[in-house]
């Protein structure tokens, strides 16, 4: 489909989101790859990966770059030639890319029970304020946290990061739409803005360093 939603956050920042309603095949002809990406799509075990993948794509030509203006690092972590920061997220039938002047983080998230499991894993001091007797309220903030997490770690990309440990998102409002966050590893002690909302059964956040 086209185009489901782009964000102008502020003048040197920007929010695609897509929503992957094409087929496989339909994506592969309309997008063009290097070699390298190539080989990377045909070894993915999934076909949703392969969607996913492709899409941004489609995101990137919307946000007027080709798939040969992004490049990977050695840790696996996007930057485009042009010297813009970029950030990538895909879930399921949604991916959106970030596009900012600023180091930026985005992670897309569906809202399900299956987090309620595993909230111990992610969350430490958030508890002090989660409510856990308000189940819907409860599975949509740590939708947020995880979110807020994920794209915090995409920004640092360091071996050893703990979600739990060494990453905190401090009380928030979901009416607000927004929140604030710190990293705390290895000496270095970092303050992040983020911004979330929710597109359909899915939270949407992005992190911006303070």
């Amino acid at each position: 489909m086209p185009l489901y939603k782009k964000i102008q956050f502020n003048a040197t920042t920007t929010i695609y989101v897509w929503k992957i309603t094409e087929s496989f095949d339909q994506l592969s002809k309309e997008v063009g790859l290097d070699s390298k990406c190539q080989s990377r799509v045909e070894n993915m075990k999934s076909e949703l990966h392969q969607r996913g993948f492709l899409s941004v794509r489609k995101l990137l030509s919307e946000a007027g770059y080709s798939s040969f203006d992004l490049y990977y690092d050695v840790f696996g972590k996007p930057h485009l030639h042009d010297g813009k920061h970029i950030s990538i997220t895909h879930s399921y039938e949604f991916s959106s890319i970030i596009i900012s002047d600023e180091i930026v983080g985005i992670d897309m998230e569906l809202q399900r029970e299956k987090i309620l499991r595993i909230a111990d894993k992610f969350c430490d001091t958030e508890f002090d304020y989660l409510d856990r007797k308000n189940t819907a309220e409860y599975i949509k903030k740590l939708t947020v946290i995880w979110g807020a997490k994920e794209a915090i770690f995409k920004i640092r990309n360091e071996k050893g990061i703990s979600f739990k440990d060494h990453i905190s998102v401090n009380q928030f409002d979901l009416d607000n739409n927004q929140a604030t966050a710190s990293l705390n590893f290895n000496g270095l002690n970092k303050g992040f803005r983020l911004y979330f909302e929710e597109i359909e059964n899915f939270t949407l956040v992005y992190a911006l360093e303070q």
